[in-house]
C-alpha cells in the first residue's frame, strides 16, 4: 500500500509536522515540546501500534508500524517512540500485556547477555540502551536454564548509568542485580536474541533511511538558493555530482530498508532469508549514513553545523543510529558467518529469491 494511502502513517505524519517541527523546536530551544508530542502519540495509538488489541495495544499491522517510523525517521524525532513500539513488539511475544509510558528494550547489544537465575530475577549488564533514562518499563530479553524468556521489568528496578549518544540523548547502561521481573513468561519457539537485534536492525534502517530523505530534500533546495559567483552553487558541475551521490545513496538505503520491512512483514519467522534481508539492509544503510552526511555538510558548508540549523538534528541521528542493536562491522561478520554455514551452492539462490 502507498504510504499516502496509508491512515496510520498519515495520522504520525500530521503529529510529527505539528509538534515535531526541526526548526521550531531549535527556535523555542528548551523541550517542552516533548511533552505535547508524547500525549498525541499516546492518544493516536502509535506508541503501542504493534501490541494487539487484547493486551491493551492498537493492533496496528507491521506494515504499518515500519512506515510510522520511517517517517519519525525524516522528522529526526527524539523521543522513545520506536523503542516503546519494539518493547511492546517484544512483550506481544511472550504475551504480555504493556504498560502505559515510554519504554525501551534490553540487551540492545549483540554483546551483552542478560541472564535469568533459578530463583526468576534478572542479572547481567545491558549496555548502549536508547533512552533507557526516559523509560518507565524495560522489555528484557533473558536466557535461562530452560531457554529463551521474556520480561517486563520497573526501570526502578535497575541501575541506570549516565550516558549519551552521538545525537546527546540518552544511551545508557543498565545494570540488572537480581531484578525481580513484573511479568515472566517463555520466549515463543526459535526467538532468539538475535530476533529483537534484528528487528532492532530494521527500525533503525528505517529511520536513518528517512533522515537521508530528508538531507536530501534540504540540501538540494539549499543549493538552488545559495548565490555564488552570482549563480546558484546547484550549477557548478562538482555540487551537482555530490548532489547525485546524495540521492543514489538516500535511494540505496530506502530500497534496502523498506525491502527489509517487507520480508519481515510478509514472514512467519526469523530465517535466513530475513535475516539476509535485515542484516544487509543494516549495513547498506551505515554506509549511506556516513557518506550522505559528509556530502550534506560539504554543500552546506558552515552553516550546516551551525545550532541554528536543522541538518546537525538530522546528521547527528543518522550517524548515532548506526550503532544500535549491533554496527555494521558487527553484522558483516554474522553476514559472512551465514553464507559460509549455508556453503557456496546456496548463497545464489538465496540472493535470487528476494
Amino acid at each position: 500500500m502507498a504510504e499516502s494511502e496509508n491512515i496510520v502513517v498519515e495520522a504520525a505524519e500530521r503529529i510529527f509536522a505539528d509538534l515535531a517541527d526541526s526548526q521550531e523546536i531549535i527556535r523555542t530551544g528548551n523541550e517542552g515540546w516533548k511533552a505535547p508530542l508524547w500525549s498525541a502519540l499516546t492518544d493516536a495509538g502509535l506508541t503501542l501500534a504493534w501490541v494487539p488489541d487484547e493486551q491493551g495495544g492498537s493492533g496496528a499491522g507491521l506494515a504499518d508500524g515500519f512506515g510510522v517510523l520511517n517517517a519519525a525517521g525524516r522528522y529526526a524525532l527524539a523521543v522513545p517512540l520506536a523503542e516503546t513500539m519494539l518493547a511492546g513488539w517484544l512483550l506481544a511475544q511472550g504475551s504480555i500485556s504493556s504498560p502505559e509510558g515510554a519504554m525501551t528494550v534490553a540487551p540492545a547489544s549483540p554483546r551483552d547477555t542478560i541472564t535469568l537465575n533459578a530463583d526468576g530475577t534478572l542479572s547481567g549488564r545491558a549496555r548502549g540502551v536508547p533512552f533507557a533514562k526516559d523509560a518507565k518499563h524495560l522489555a528484557v530479553i533473558a536466557m535461562g536454564a530452560k531457554g529463551v524468556s521474556i520480561a517486563l521489568v520497573d526501570a526502578g528496578a535497575c541501575r541506570i548509568d549516565a550516558g549519551l549518544s552521538l545525537a546527546g540523548e540518552e544511551n545508557n547502561t543498565v545494570t540488572f542485580t537480581n531484578a525481580k521481573p513484573l511479568e515472566l513468561k517463555p520466549a515463543p519457539k526459535g526467538f532468539t536474541h538475535d530476533s529483537l537485534l534484528l528487528m532492532g536492525c530494521v527500525i533503525r534502517s528505517l529511520q536513518i533511511a528517512g533522515a537521508l530523505e530528508t538531507i536530501l530534500d534540504i540540501t538540494v533546495r539549499y543549493s538552488n538558493e545559495r548565490i555564488a559567483f552570482e549563480k546558484p552553487i546547484s550549477k557548478f558541475q562538482a555540487v551537482q555530482h555530490n548532489l547525485a551521490r546524495l540521492a543514489s545513496e538516500t535511494a540505496a538505503a530506502l530500497a534496502a530498508a523498506t525491502s527489509a520491512a517487507d520480508a519481515i512483514s510478509n514472514a512467519a519467522s526469523f530465517d535466513d532469508a530475513v535475516m539476509l534481508e535485515a542484516i544487509s539492509a543494516k549495513i547498506r544503510c551505515c554506509e549511506a549514513a556516513e557518506r550522505a552526511t559528509g556530502i550534506a555538510h560539504q554543500v552546506h558548508g558552515a552553516i550546516g553545523f551551525t545550532s541554528e540549523h536543522i541538518l546537525h538534528r538530522l546528521t547527528l541521528r543518522a550517524l548515532a543510529w548506526r550503532d544500535d542493536f549491533g554496527n555494521e562491522s558487527h553484522w558483516a561478520v554474522e553476514l559472512g558467518k551465514m553464507v559460509c554455514a549455508r556453503g557456496a551452492d546456496e548463497l545464489w539462490p538465496l540472493v535470487a529469491s528476494r
